[in-house]
């Protein structure tokens, strides 16, 4: 990879799934980049869907998470797991998570720094919830953890960190070994950092807000306050 440095924009940190997948990669891994954060729901020049997360490597444009990944992997070898059974694992667990948990994703949007008691819980996102749960303990049981993949945190992990913040502001129910899991995303440094970036946020935005009130009671809100 060239000398200069990467760059990765991305949006507000409180809600932006997304963005938090190649960032929280990028930090774990000690992988040099600029961060510049823009707001969430808006449409950018700068990207050829005019989303992000978009990372630019000097003239190399690289946009969703999934392409920055593998994009990233070709650079560094630790974005994926060694061994070969392991990495396949990981890759298929990760294009899963890209592809699927719909109703996951459509009830239990990103809020980082809000506590959300849902109104119910339907048959597809129980569905979810247990898939999630399973493919889990798949992986730390085949490969002995900590991690999805092994002892290392790989891109397989960073796929499912917006998942260990979703549990956190919804309380979903899993069993012992994932929901330790998923504190183990929490704890790290980088995840951490992330957190209290969202905290410290002051921007809304309606869409997101109001998409969160309608599927529960919002029993907490640690943000700072609105500007």
């Amino acid at each position: 990879m060239p000398d200069h440095q990467l760059v990765l924009h991305i949006a507000n940190k409180n809600y932006s799934s997304w963005s938090l997948r190649p960032w929280v990669l990028l930090k774990t891994l000690g992988i040099p980049f600029e961060e510049r954060m823009h707001a969430f729901g808006e449409l950018f020049s700068f990207s050829p869907t005019r989303r992000v997360p978009c990372l630019n490597d000097g003239d190399v444009i690289v946009w969703d998470s999934l392409a920055i990944t593998e994009y990233l992997a070709e650079h560094h070898s630790k974005v994926w797991p060694r061994d070969v059974v392991a990495r396949a694992w990981a890759r298929s667990a990760a294009a899963e998570m890209h592809s699927g948990f719909a109703e996951l994703r459509n009830i239990c949007s990103m809020s980082c720094g809000q506590r959300v008691e849902l109104a119910s819980t339907s048959p597809a996102l129980a569905d979810d919830i247990a898939r999630l749960d399973a493919l889990w303990n798949d992986g730390l049981w085949r490969f002995g953890g900590p991690f999805l993949a092994g002892k290392e945190f790989t891109a397989v992990d960073a796929f499912f960190a917006p998942v260990a913040f979703r549990i956190q502001t919804y309380g979903l129910r899993l069993g012992d070994a994932a929901d330790a899991y998923a504190q183990r995303l929490r704890d790290l440094p980088a995840m951490r950092e992330w957190y209290d970036s969202a905290l410290a946020e002051t921007w809304r935005e309606d869409a997101h807000e109001a998409s969160i009130a309608a599927h529960g009671r919002i029993t907490a809100d640690l943000r700072a306050s609105a500007a």
